[in-house]
């Protein structure tokens, strides 16, 4: 029994192995290849013999072979354990005539002789030289079907379409400040009666707001009957000056009471009647809401004191913020749509009215002012409200924008050149929309370019571009 337990420890001792050998990415495919082994973490590292990395204590594994003859290389970046994401052939190594020097701290800096780099002041080391169309630091990547599938590598067509930009943001509703009327009296008295008596009240222009008893009022009436009749005697006079002298006082008294906003109807009534009359009206100068009031029945009033504001909502403004690497397309006068969160089927037209000069140091936003027409006074000030804006657009070559990689100093991308060679490419970018970008240089239409698991490639590509020196010196 004891040599039964024994042979079973040692079978499941050999089990064991082998299915870590296949976790590793070793010769799951036959028996042991008796070529080349290399670590699956650190592929500089080949051995003749099977044994153990130097570097991390990983076992080594055999060198896989593609259909091309060539030696696979597994993607950098997968954890110990873990299958090669990217099993893929190592690129030629660059020949020596096409050699130059990068900062090791700012891949960017590029010579074509060693020195010192301007910026860090470090050695340049020397590297490949990108090929015809390359990008400086990366190399191309050669993957097999397998590597691809395993790494979910995918790639979509460059494709030439109108790209149009659309903003969409979120806005409130306020008031037009060109349409706001204050109402204020210019005499003191009492508040006789009040003819819009709470707020939100409309009004329309010309109707009565309150009647007023103002001592001062009552007195300038009285002196405009006075003159009437005295203008009256004069009339018969022979002297021009005289009678003159008559109208200029009967014109100067009606001048004070319309001074002091006595209405014209009034003034008709005292004429005609010849009585002055005990209160005053006082009308509504605009149309609109009522959307402050200060005074009730009986207060006393005093000159300048303000006594309703009237709003017009037949017009409103919409104010939204907009991002400053969208607020340079924004144009005074762009046409905008609107729509409400209750009401999203029905669409109303506006226009960009303003744009504010400064950007919000919180938000980093600007703010921007619409005009909408707003005769059903749906639009209530206060009101959220969604706005778009249907900017330029513009004909060219269109990716999904996941294919770019935006490092800040450039933009690259990984052209499938042949099946399974991926070239990093330098592209320049335009007009974003929808997950889509335009690229001004750098594709042309019907290249094939990655859109998945670029990261992967872009490791294997820097992985390739650091080791091809090395390559290249040896042996």
């Amino acid at each position: 029994m004891r040599n039964v337990a024994r042979r079973i420890l040692r079978y499941r001792a050999a089990l064991a192995v082998l299915v870590l050998a296949v976790a590793l990415g070793g010769c799951a495919k036959g028996a042991p290849d008796a070529g080349p082994y290399h670590c699956p973490m650190h592929p500089t590292y080949v051995s003749d013999k099977p044994g153990d990395c130097p570097i991390c204590g990983m076992r080594l594994v055999p060198i896989d072979k593609d259909s091309k003859g060539k030696e696979a290389v597994p993607a950098e970046g997968h954890s110990h354990g873990a299958a090669p994401a990217t099993p893929a052939a190592p690129a030629a190594p660059a020949p020596a005539a096409a050699t130059i020097w990068t900062c090791p701290m700012d891949p960017e800096v590029v010579s074509d002789k060693p020195g010192k780099c301007p910026k860090c002041g470090m050695d340049l080391e020397p590297k490949a030289a990108p090929a015809e169309g390359g990008v400086s630091g990366l190399a191309p990547v050669d993957t097999t079907a397998e590597g691809r599938r395993l790494a979910g590598i995918q790639t979509v067509p460059a494709r030439q379409e109108r790209l149009a930009t659309t903003i969409r943001t979120v806005g409130s509703v306020v008031v037009d400040e060109t349409r706001v009327r204050h109402v204020h009296t210019k005499i003191a008295g009492w508040v006789d009666r009040l003819f819009v008596d709470f707020t939100g009240q409309a009004v329309k222009k010309g109707r009565p707001l309150l009647a007023i008893y103002s001592q001062e009022l009552l007195a300038s009436q009285e002196e405009y009957l006075r003159a009437r009749e005295a203008a009256a005697r004069f009339a018969g006079s022979s002297l021009p000056e005289v009678r003159r002298g008559g109208e200029d006082l009967v014109t100067a008294a009606r001048r004070r009471l319309e001074l002091l906003d006595v209405p014209p109807g009034l003034l008709a009534a005292i004429e005609r009647t010849g009585k002055p009359q005990r209160a005053v009206t006082l009308m509504a100068p605009s149309s609109g809401v009522v959307t402050a009031k200060q005074i009730f029945e009986g207060q006393q009033v005093e000159p300048g004191m303000e006594l309703f504001t009237v709003t017009d909502l037949s017009h409103v403004w919409i104010e939204a913020d907009v991002y400053e690497n969208e607020a340079g397309r924004v144009r005074v006068g762009d046409s905008a749509a609107l729509t409400l969160a209750y009401d999203p089927g029905r669409r109303r037209t506006g226009r960009v009215a303003f744009i504010a000069p400064t950007v919000s140091p919180e938000t980093r936003t600007l703010k921007v002012r619409f005009e909408f027409d707003n005769a059903d006074l749906a639009l209530k000030p206060g009101m959220y409200a969604n706005v778009e804006l249907d900017l330029e657009s513009a004909d060219g070559v269109v990716v999904p924008d996941s294919a770019v990689m935006d490092t800040g100093a450039r933009q690259v991308a990984f052209v499938e050149v042949d099946e399974g060679r991926f070239q990093p490419r330098r592209v320049r970018t335009g007009l974003r929309m929808d997950g889509r970008v335009q690229i001004l240089e750098g594709l042309r239409a019907g290249e094939r370019v990655a859109i998945r698991a670029n990261f992967l490639l872009d490791s294997e590509s820097r992985l390739r571009a650091a080791l091809a020196p090395a390559d290249a010196a040896a042996p």
